[in-house]
C-alpha cells in the first residue's frame, strides 16, 4: 500500500507518504535520518524491517517531507495474527530530524497519519522514543491511552561514554576497579568477535536461559541481525575468554550515538564464575565505544520499582532489587525513563475484551504467552 497525503504546516506544507515497499534510495535517505536522531534504536532502521520479517512482520513506513527534504517519519511493524486481527507495534518513534525548520508540524503530520494507521489495526502499541514526551501526549490526545502491555522497557541505565576514560572507572565501585587491574592476570581477555563467534553467543544464551527462565532467539535470527546491521557499523560481538576458552559473549546495538546491549549469554560453571568476565566484556566495550566516537552505553531496561526507587526516592541500592540489575549499578551510571508508551484498541469488543483478560491471572497468562510469541515465532528463509 502506498499513499500520500498533504497536511498544511503554517507557510509551508508537510507532506506524509505510506509505503510498504520503499526505494533503495529512500530507504538510505530514512537510515540516515534515523542515525542522525538521538534517543531512538536500530528498531527504526529499515535492516529491523527485514530481520523481524523472519518473525512474520511486515514494515509499513510512514515519511514526512518539508520543503523538499525527509523531516520525520516511523517504521511500522505490523503483523497479522488471523484473517480479522492485525496488530502494529512502532519502537522509538516516530522521528523529527533535528534539522527540520517546524518539528512541531511535522510532529502534528505525522501523529494524525499514525492514527489514521492504528485505527485501521485491532490493536496499535508505541513507544516514542528518549527525548519527546510530545509524542505521548499528542497520541492521547488522538485517542490513544496509556499503555501497560510491556511492549518495551519504562527505563534503562546507560554511561556518558563522552568523558575521559580514568573519569569513568573512577566512579566504579571498589570492587569492579580493583578487577580492572587484574583480569590480566587471571587469564581474563576480551576480544571484538564477528560472524563466527555467533553460535557460541546461541550456546551461551541457552546456559544463560536455562538458569534464568527465558528461551533465546535462534541462531538463524542472530546471524540476520549481525548480516543486516554490523556491515553498516550498527552491530557488534565481544567475547571473554579465561586461558583461550569463551565463556561470556555479548552482541551490541549501535545507532545515534547510543550502544545498547541486545543479546548476551555467560557460562558462569567452576572458577570462571568468580571472574566477573561479563563485567570485563562491558569494560571492553566502553573503552570501544569511546574509540569509535559514541556518546552512550546503555546497559538495558531496568524494572519499574528500580526506576521508582532510583529516580523518584533518591535510593542508590536495595537488597528487593533483582541481583542480575544490581549488577549494572557498579558502573554508575544513570537511571532515565523513556516517554510513556501508549496503546489504541479497536473496535469496542475487542478492547473490552482485552481489558478483562489483563484483570485475571489465566488472561494476563494468556497475554504473557501471546507476547512471547509475538517476539520469538520466527520464520525460516
Amino acid at each position: 500500500m502506498n499513499t500520500k497525503t498533504e497536511a498544511p504546516a503554517g507557510a509551508a506544507t508537510v507532506t506524509l507518504l505510506r509505503l510498504t515497499n520503499p526505494p533503495a534510495e529512500q530507504l538510505n535517505e530514512w537510515d540516515e535520518l534515523v542515525s542522525q536522531v538521538g534517543g531512538t534504536d536500530v528498531t527504526q532502521l529499515s535492516a529491523w524491517g527485514r530481520i523481524r520479517g523472519l518473525a512474520g512482520y511486515t514494515p509499513e513506513y510512514l515519511l514526512a517531507y518539508s520543503g523538499g527534504r525527509l523531516a520525520g517519519g516511523a517504521l511500522l511493524l505490523r503483523r497479522r495474527l488471523m484473517p480479522l486481527v492485525e496488530l502494529g507495534y512502532l519502537p522509538y518513534g516516530p522521528l523529527v530530524s533535528p534539522d527540520t525548520a517546524d518539528p512541531g508540524a511535522v510532529t502534528a503530520a505525522l501523529l494524525d497519519q499514525l492514527t489514521r494507521v492504528a485505527r485501521s489495526l485491532m490493536a496499535t502499541f508505541v513507544q516514542p522514543p528518549e527525548g519527546a514526551p510530545e509524542m505521548t501526549t499528542g497520541l492521547l490526545a488522538r485517542g490513544f491511552r496509556p499503555s501497560r502491555a510491556g511492549i518495551a522497557p519504562l527505563g534503562s541505565y546507560r554511561v556518558d561514554l563522552t568523558r575521559p576514560l580514568e573519569e569513568i572507572r573512577g566512579g566504579f565501585s571498589k570492587r569492579l576497579k580493583s578487577w580492572t587491574n587484574r583480569w590480566a592476570a587471571k587469564g581474563v581477555h576480551v576480544r571484538l568477535g564477528d560472524e563466527r563467534d555467533l553460535p557460541l553467543l546461541a550456546d551461551l544464551m541457552a546456559y544463560t536461559g536455562a538458569r534464568q527462565g527465558f528461551t533465546p532467539p535462534p541462531l538463524e535470527y542472530m546471524r540476520r541481525m549481525y548480516r543486516e546491521l554490523a556491515p553498516h557499523g550498527h552491530a557488534a560481538v565481544f567475547v571473554g575468554e579465561v586461558d583461550g576458552r569463551p565463556v561470556s559473549a555479548d552482541l551490541v546495538t549501535v545507532v545515534g550515538g547510543m550502544i545498547r546491549g541486545r543479546l548476551g549469554g555467560f557460562d558462569g560453571s567452576g572458577a570462571t564464575g568468580k571472574l566477573s568476565v561479563p563485567a570485563a566484556v562491558r569494560w571492553e566495550i566502553i573503552k570501544w565505544g569511546q574509540r569509535q566516537g559514541h556518546r552512550w552505553l546503555d546497559f538495558g531496561g531496568l524494572p519499574e520499582q528500580m526506576l521508582t526507587d532510583m529516580i523518584d526516592r533518591g535510593m542508590h541500592t536495595s537488597d528487593e532489587w533483582p541481583s542480575a540489575q544490581r549488577a549494572k549499578l557498579a558502573f554508575n551510571g544513570t537511571p532515565f525513563r523513556y516517554p510513556a508508551p501508549v496503546e489504541l484498541i479497536r473496535p469496542w469488543p475487542a478492547k473490552v475484551g482485552y481489558d478483562l483478560l489483563r484483570r485475571s491471572a489465566t488472561g494476563k497468562k494468556l497475554l504473557g504467552t501471546a507476547k512471547v510469541k509475538l517476539r520469538g515465532q520466527f520464520r525460516r528463509g
